[in-house]
């Protein structure tokens, strides 16, 4: 924050530290900027969306022949999706809830999937990856000093939430991803995470072991299960008022659910990276993008927020234990873990990947998708 050049928004606390944010005439950067045209067009309030909201719920509860299910939802233990599993239940949907577990869950989540579950009367379901393949392509992520090192994860997720739908001829998967509290989330914290090419050439020069059960869900696999299996993904907070503190106060009341320390802390790889190797490594906290989503909507005032930015990001004191746990889970030493950390940081575009293709092709499909609804 020292340099001459450095600037921070004066309407949210994204800065100079992403080296692709510009700023207009009065200040506003380029993210929450976008963020208030978008907000506009995802964020549905009043009697509009509640009327929105129950024609979705009837389009959901007909879609599918199933006695069972009428959705999949995804569920991590966190609020977005321990609440959005609350409102699917209250609305009258039969959600069946489903878990990746990449064996980095924290207890913390595990028991609060299973209270939230478990009280609501939702089957639960656990898809559990093969943590040797898992170890060794995270770890890959991780050699190759990229920050995405959760794209191991990211794929995952949404392939085994389809293969799931489908299973169970369901068309529709619920998302406790929203608007309100993951707005902005620029290109430097995280590539995209559907680019099956860039997955494979880091895991090509980084990866000690063939790959032979992970799912992966490029742009033909989801193409397939959109276009052919008709399978949609549904926000269902972007539809209902969400505010996450009055959700988790309502959701320890209801369900003894336990806050388990930061955004996405639920996982413990997750936790640590996003708290310590980020700022540490890549000079990027991710606490700037969160809490600046909470500006635009209202949860949170700057002046909070840049107080916030004072603090550490991780807690210094649990640092050394966390990275012993770390380096057991990945099979490393200490030493190798500490000079992986150590390595200078690159980019994804330091690797093959396909993102002027993809771009292209989702650009396409964007366009396509309305009409491709009407026909079918």
């Amino acid at each position: 924050m020292t340099s001459p050049n450095y600037r921070i928004c004066v309407r949210c606390v994204m800065d100079t530290s992403d080296p692709a944010i510009t700023f207009d005439a009065e200040g506003n950067c380029c993210y929450c900027t976008d963020f208030f045209a978008r907000k506009a067009q995802n964020i549905r309030r009043g009697p509009e969306a509640e009327r929105e909201l129950q024609a979705m719920v009837r389009t959901i509860q007909s879609s599918t022949k199933s006695s069972d299910y009428d959705c999949v939802l995804g569920i991590s233990g966190g609020t977005d999706s321990c609440y959005a599993a609350y409102v699917a239940k209250s609305v009258g949907l039969r959600p069946l809830a489903v878990h990746l577990d990449n064996g980095w869950n924290s207890d913390i989540a595990v028991k609060n999937i299973r209270r939230v579950t478990s009280k609501l009367g939702i089957d639960y379901q656990s898809y559990v990856l093969d943590w040797e393949e898992f170890k060794d392509l995270q770890l890959a992520f991780l050699r190759a000093s990229v920050t995405e090192i959760e794209t191991p994860t990211d794929i995952a997720i949404p392939a085994a939430l389809h293969r799931v739908a489908a299973e169970h001829g369901v068309k529709y998967i619920l998302s406790g991803g929203n608007t309100a509290t993951e707005g902005i989330l620029p290109k430097a914290f995280h590539y995209n995470a559907k680019d099956t090419r860039y997955l494979r050439a880091i895991h090509r020069r980084f990866g000690t072991r063939s790959i032979k059960t992970f799912p992966t869900f490029g742009f033909l696999t989801e193409a397939y299960y959109k276009l052919v299996k008709g399978i949609r993904f549904f926000y269902l907070l972007d539809c209902v008022p969400y505010d996450k503190k009055e959700a988790n106060a309502l959701l320890r009341e209801k369900f003894g659910w336990q806050d388990y320390g930061g955004k996405h802390f639920e996982s413990k790889i997750t936790g640590f990276v996003q708290s310590y190797v980020f700022p540490t490594k890549f000079g990027l906290d991710y606490r700037r993008p969160t809490l600046s989503t909470q500006i635009c909507v209202g949860a949170v005032q700057r002046e909070q927020a840049l107080e916030e930015l004072k603090k550490l990001p991780y807690d210094a004191a649990k640092l050394p234990a966390d990275k012993e746990y770390i380096a057991k889970k990945f099979g490393i030493t200490l030493a190798e873990l500490e000079a992986i950390l150590a390595e200078p940081a690159k980019t994804y575009r330091d690797y093959p990947n396909d993102e002027r293709l993809l771009n292209a092709l989702y650009g396409v499909y964007r366009r396509a998708s309305p009409l491709l609804r009407r026909v079918r």
